[in-house]
């Protein structure tokens, strides 16, 4: 009768503790398993049945002891979720990084420029120099042209540290020069107020790129073509020369650099922007940030000259 009321009442299961005594070597046999857990559920002797369906323990999951509720699961910010969010938060920051660098290097290469125009414009002997030994504007330009289609073309020079720097460098002094006797062509405060525009037009294109939800990184096709054409257009204006030529043809190309600007400045972005260019090719981008410029400037001289002739 007692056996039958125990087991009535719910309490230990069969396989518990015997009657009279403890079992003669410490545990029973269906106490802990051998080799850890048992594949399902408590071990059969010796310990009390998991919890009911509608028992659930402080500060456990709905399936009992195996799921704590809010970590990895459905709904938690851990997990699958958590990699993705971690892997914005690191590309974000690298791209930033990548930005601020470029910026950094441009304003460096262009504070040399405007120390070479500003040279050439004002110190009076320079610029009679310059003017005698034409040779050093030729020099200047075949170093422009070798330094530029090493960066363009061999990527261990434009990622390789300090061969990167080194090749802008002497790119930027180069193409610094020239500007320079460009500049000293026209008179001193027809380049300040060019300098001027060209500061507030990239300011203004480089703002608008950044807040645009238009993607101009799939212009490029269009860009190349319509510098082609300027290319031509430029030759035709060589063998037609006139004051109405000439200010179409810089109008034409202070737009088309203007474009180039947006482009290149979407490029660096990132984002959600169709194409992209890779945060090593901070020299790269740089150089095209900074040929956008200088040809706006030109261009925006030209016009400038051209009125007041």
């Amino acid at each position: 009768m007692s056996e039958a009321k125990d087991q009535s009442q719910g309490g230990y299961p069969q396989g518990g503790y015997p009657q009279g005594a403890y079992p003669q070597a410490g545990y029973p046999q269906g106490g802990y398993p051998q080799g850890g857990y048992p594949q399902a559920g408590y071990p059969s002797g010796g310990y009390p049945p998991p919890p009911q369906p509608g028992f659930q323990p402080a500060g456990y999951g709905a399936q009992g002891y195996g799921d704590p509720a809010g970590y990895a699961g459905q709904g938690s910010n851990f997990g699958e979720d958590a990699d993705v969010k971690g892997f914005d938060f690191n590309e974000q920051s690298i791209r930033k990084s990548f930005i601020r660098k470029v910026y950094g290097i441009l304003m460096c290469q262009l504070l040399v420029t405007l120390s070479f125009i500003t040279l050439f414009l004002y110190h009076t002997p320079t610029k009679l120099w310059v003017q005698r030994n034409t040779f050093m504007f030729w020099i200047a330009f075949a170093v422009v042209l070798v330094t530029l289609i090493a960066m363009a073309c061999c990527h261990s020079v434009r990622r390789t540290a300090p061969m990167n720097f080194i090749f802008l460098g002497i790119f930027t002094v180069a193409e610094s020069f020239l500007l320079g006797v460009t500049s000293s062509m026209y008179a001193s405060d027809a380049v300040m107020i060019a300098v001027g525009l060209t500061a507030a037009v990239c300011l203004a294109l480089t703002l608008f790129a950044f807040q645009t939800k238009w993607d101009f990184t799939v212009m490029g096709g269009a860009l190349l073509c319509a510098t082609v054409v300027l290319l031509i257009f430029g030759i035709v204006a060589i063998f037609v020369p006139g004051k109405t030529m000439t200010l179409i043809y810089a109008s034409l190309g202070a737009l088309i650099f203007s474009l180039y600007l947006i482009y290149d400045t979407q490029l660096m972005m990132g984002g959600k922007h169709k194409f992209t260019i890779s945060p090593e090719e901070y020299v790269f981008a740089a150089l095209n940030l900074y040929l956008d410029i200088i040809n706006i400037f030109i261009y925006i001289l030209t016009i400038i000259g051209a009125v007041r002739d």
